[in-house]
């Protein structure tokens, strides 16, 4: 039998994406599986599906450093939202985390250094040490709107958290229903 292990879709989403300020909507979402094979075709269970807005504002108590509204930041906070989620599941279990954003992916593991959104980098990155040194912990990339049951649901889970319309439940909801 393999190891129990949780797997963690996350995406961002930006109307927009050009000339973007502390205004421009963005959005993320995290999608929590367990016994995911990673082939695409949705296999395992979901446990656990959320979203919210990329927050700008320093006043605001879920701030963590986004200055823009961008699909950069949507993707980063993403990856912190996932991250989160995992140091409150509180376990020691193996962890992947899969997205379509590379740029997202390699600063949050610390491949990569930041050029842009410093702050927001940096606690990502500070969240990824703290559960690395918990829990075995990875990503992947996932290529973006090619039928990939789970990336499909964060992508369709950060749109409509960005245009501020509710999602269509799992049960009703098909891949590449955006």
């Amino acid at each position: 039998m393999p190891s129990a292990h949780w797997t963690i879709y996350v995406d961002g989403s930006c109307l927009g994406n050009q000339n973007v300020d502390a205004t421009t909507p963005a959005a993320w979402s995290v999608v929590v599986i367990t016994g995911d094979t990673g082939l695409g075709r949705g296999s395992g269970s979901l446990v656990e599906e959320f979203a919210g807005p990329v927050v700008t504002s320093p006043d605001e108590s879920n701030f963590v450093g986004a200055e823009v509204g961008s699909n950069n930041t949507a993707e980063l906070t993403a990856f912190g939202e996932a991250l989160r989620w995992l140091l409150n599941e509180g376990g020691e279990d193996e962890a992947i985390i899969r997205a379509d954003s590379q740029y997202a992916g390699n600063l949050a593991c610390g491949a990569w250094r930041a050029k842009a959104n410093k702050a927001l980098v940096a606690h990502v990155q500070e969240l990824w040490r703290t559960v690395a040194a918990i829990r075995p912990l990875s990503w992947e990339h996932v290529r973006a709107h090619r039928g990939h049951r789970w990336n499909e649901r964060a992508d369709h889970l950060a749109l409509r958290k960005a245009n501020d319309e509710p999602p269509i439940p799992l049960s009703f909801w098909k891949p590449g229903q955006r």
